[in-house]
Formats: C-alpha cells, structure tokens, sequence
C-alpha cells in the first residue's frame, strides 16, 4: 500500500490552529525524514561512569508499567499508508492536488467544514452557515457592518495604496478621518510609513485580514477598475491636489487693463475727476 499524502495533510491540516503553507508543509517532512536517520558515531550517548572500586551498584531497571510504555512508544508505526515509503520530497503541485481533493471530499460530505486558501496558507474552517452556533459557543456579539463611508474608504486604500488621507479625501471630496479610525480599529488597513511629500503624511494599506475578509489570497485578485485606469486616477489626483490657477480669461472676465485711480490723462485731455 502507498504512502498517502492525502491523509497525512488532512491530518496535519487538523491539527493546526494556524494557516499551513505549502513552505510548512514541506518542512514537516523533511523534519520526518530527519528524525528517522541513524545516530552517527559522533551522535553516539557518552559511555556511563566508572564505578569507585570496592563498590558494586546494582543495574537499575524501570518499573513493569514504564517499560512497557516506553516499549509501545518506541515501537515504529506500521501503518504503510501513513510511515512507509514517505517521498523526501514533496512539491508545492503535490501538496496543491491533494488540497483540492480534501477540499472536494469536504464539500461533497457537507459536514460543516471547508478547505480554504488564503494569504498564509491552508486552512479547515467551519461553514458560514453555522457562525451563529460559533459566536453563541464563544459569546461574542454579531458582526458589524461597515458603513458606507468606510466601504468606499477602503476601496480607496485597497486600489492606491500606499495613500495619504488627502489623497482618500481628495477622491472622495469629504472628511475621511471617521473611515480610516473605523478601518484601523478593524485591523483591515495599517499604516504602512510616511510618503515623501511636505510634511511627511502618514500612508496607509490593507492588511492580510482584510484578503481573508473579501476572500481572496492576493492583492492581484481584485477586480480590476472598469472606469478609470490607474494612470488617469493619478492625472487626476495630480490636479486635484495641485489645481492650476485660474485666469480672468477662464473666468469668462475681460483681460483688457483697467487704468489706475489717479493716473495721468493723455496729453490734449482733462483729468477725470475722481
């Protein structure tokens, strides 16, 4: 019978409270595979003391039930499906095939739990349908959902980031500090460093959580914008925050040059009085 990798992930997938990557995955078995070799001489146990001369010590033996305990733990696995034939090497297309096996078998039991990808790996969750049993069992308060503002805030963030608050606000054309409070109090965005512009602004961008709160593994996964590409947004912001200045000619004005107060008339006619 085979090595099952199948079985051994589901296992590992389990047992694990944390997301596996495809990077821990492999680790574990090159963990078993060095676990299993052979002491080499250097690795031998040191030889026990000399006992004093004239002095005789009985060998010491563990009780009957500690013996047989450590007999039992001791004794390798026989189990081939799970020990035997384990592969050194495992790719990152073996570990994703399995995945996707687990995930269908899941899915076809509809016992309640699903195989989910995220950004940090692998993991078994518990289906949407029974949040409500989750939260009543950890007695934590429904969910809140994020107001309209902060929806469009993130947006914002999510598609520009890194980006200052004026940079949201000139886009949006109000206040964002209530949206951006929301979101870091959330943990959905973050302040990622300070952009190079006077005054050196805080920038902000969205954090793993929020990949897991939309449901996807990457940023690359969003939806590209079907109104405005990325270059004519930063044309635009380019102007927003740096509007030119608008002549007398713009303004539907006359250009002609109005004669100051008090200046001197043309020879051959009256001043104008004032």
């Amino acid at each position: 019978m085979a090595f099952n990798l199948k079985k051994v992930l589901k296992a590992l997938l389990l047992s694990s409270t944390q997301p596996l990557a495809v990077k821990d995955i492999q680790a574990a078995f090159t963990r078993f595979h060095e676990s299993a070799l052979p002491l080499t001489p250097g690795d031998a146990p040191e030889a026990p003391a000399q006992q004093p001369e004239g002095v005789t010590m009985a060998p010491w033996s563990p009780p009957a039930d500690v013996a047989e305990a450590a007999e039992v733990i001791a004794e390798p696995p026989q189990d081939p499906e799970l020990y035997a034939d384990v592969p050194s090497l495992v790719t990152a297309t073996q570990i994703r095939e399995a995945s996707d096996q687990i995930a269908e078998e899941l899915r076809a039991a509809d016992d309640g739990l699903l195989l989910i990808e995220g950004s940090n790996g692998y993991r078994i969750v518990t289906h949407p349908r029974f949040a409500r049993w989750v939260r009543i069992l950890r007695a934590e308060p429904p969910p809140l959902k994020l107001s309209q503002s902060s929806v469009e805030t993130l947006a914002i963030v999510a598609y520009r980031q890194p980006v200052t608050r004026a940079e949201i606000e000139a886009i949006r054309g109000v206040s964002a500090e209530a949206g951006v409070n929301k979101l870091l109090e959330r943990e959905l965005i973050y302040v990622v460093g300070r952009a190079e512009l006077p005054g050196r602004p805080i920038q902000y961008g969205t954090t793993d959580k929020f990949l897991e709160f939309i449901g996807v593994k990457s940023l690359d996964e969003l939806p590209a914008s079907d109104v405005l590409s990325s270059r004519q947004i930063d044309e635009w912001l380019s102007n927003a925050m740096n509007p030119a200045k608008l002549s007398d000619t713009d303004m539907g004005l006359s250009d002609e040059q109005l004669p100051l107060e008090g200046a001197a008339a043309p020879s051959g006619e009256p001043p104008t009085p004032a």
